[in-house]
């Protein structure tokens, strides 16, 4: 019955394409896709990134917080929604609800999706992100990853996509899974296109360097310096004022074997998760950005850790004065612990 009202609901939706243009760019472009960060230590294994689509409208039958999931699944995709099946199987922890809504099983890919509800107060935002603090528990083996997708301001509801693949395009078998969150983060504050209060021309060849072992980076010429996991990097020194970001600090700058090498610093951040990365701009405002960074740690998990960002510039230092710092960054504000876990069946479409 569920399945064949949910084909009379999809025959008379037809989104027009302008519609469906608007959401797939917003969706795009907004900041639920998350970044790929460096190795933080915190799952055995990173999670590989996943399409995030934005869903919702729902039937008298399912809870006021599918609502809003199945009215927009429709609104993208009339002929995927339909094979989403109920599952609505709920944790509550510290105030706070998880539910599994729904979830689609074909072939070698599960998505599943969840909420999260605060029932007690305003811990859950438009800005909420679990952090890779979730656990999928299931007797296959694959890759998964976790994307927020939408948020209902009204009922302090967040909701995030769960896409799993199992490897060796294997159809995926087996009775359950169980989905599991240990934390969260929430109240996160973006910085675009910051100015940073520098005169580069001040800047100098630093003499204090330190060999550091490379916890993960990015650029063009990241494997050419960072040599069997090692690189050089500044020595961190104490914070420099006037740096624009709460909960980053400016840790270091100079010149190393011919190439600028700007250093940040973020404290205690498996909890916080703030990041962010720098880049030059001309006098004419063109920009100019990094040939490499890469990521250090002052320690592993103990307390007191601390996460080292340090990016790199091909500038000649006679020329850096002709430029300008500027970078985008991310904080958060809000760190919620908990104990949410679902276990649900596992159903292939038909």
């Amino acid at each position: 019955m569920f399945k064949e009202r949910y084909c009379r609901m999809n025959a008379q939706i037809h989104p027009s394409d302008q519609l469906l243009q608007n959401i797939l760019n917003s969706a795009r472009d907004s900041d639920c896709t998350k970044r790929i960060k460096p190795l933080r230590f915190k799952r055995p294994a990173a999670a590989l990134i996943a399409l995030c689509i934005c869903l919702t409208m729902a039937m008298p039958v399912l809870a006021a917080n599918v609502e809003p999931i199945y009215q927009l699944m429709y609104q993208v995709s009339p002929s995927v929604a339909q094979f989403f099946m109920p599952v609505q199987k709920s944790s509550e922890s510290n105030g706070i609800k998880m539910e599994v809504v729904s979830a689609y099983i074909h072939d070698d890919t599960a998505e599943i999706y969840v909420t999260m509800q605060d029932l007690t107060g305003n811990r859950i935002d438009s800005t909420t992100d679990l952090n890779d603090s979730y656990s999928i528990n299931r007797s296959f083996g694959g890759s998964a990853s976790c994307q927020r997708v939408g948020y209902d301001k009204k009922t302090n509801t967040a909701t995030f996509l769960i896409s799993i693949t199992e490897w060796g395009n294997q159809k995926i078998t087996g009775d359950k899974i169980t989905f599991s969150v240990k934390q969260f983060i929430s109240d996160k504050k973006s910085y675009a296109d910051i100015k940073i209060p520098i005169d580069l021309s001040l800047v100098d060849t630093d003499k204090s360097t330190k060999s550091v072992d490379s916890t993960g980076g990015s650029g063009k010429n990241y494997e050419k310096y960072i040599v069997d996991g090692k690189t050089t990097a500044l020595t961190p020194s104490q914070a420099m004022d006037g740096f624009p970001v709460d909960g980053i600090e400016l840790t270091g700058i100079g010149y190393i074997d011919g190439k600028l090498h700007i250093q940040t610093a973020a404290y205690d951040n498996l909890d916080k998760d703030n990041h962010g990365y720098f880049y030059l701009k001309d006098a004419d405002g063109n920009r100019v950005d990094l040939d490499y960074d890469f990521h250090f740690l002052n320690q592993f998990q103990q307390p007191g850790r601390i996460d080292y960002y340090e990016c790199v510039f091909d500038i000649p230092q006679e020329q850096l004065g002709k430029y300008a710092l500027y970078g985008n960054f991310v904080t958060s504000g809000m760190h919620t612990e908990g104990n949410w876990r679902v276990t649900f069946p596992l159903e292939q479409a038909e």
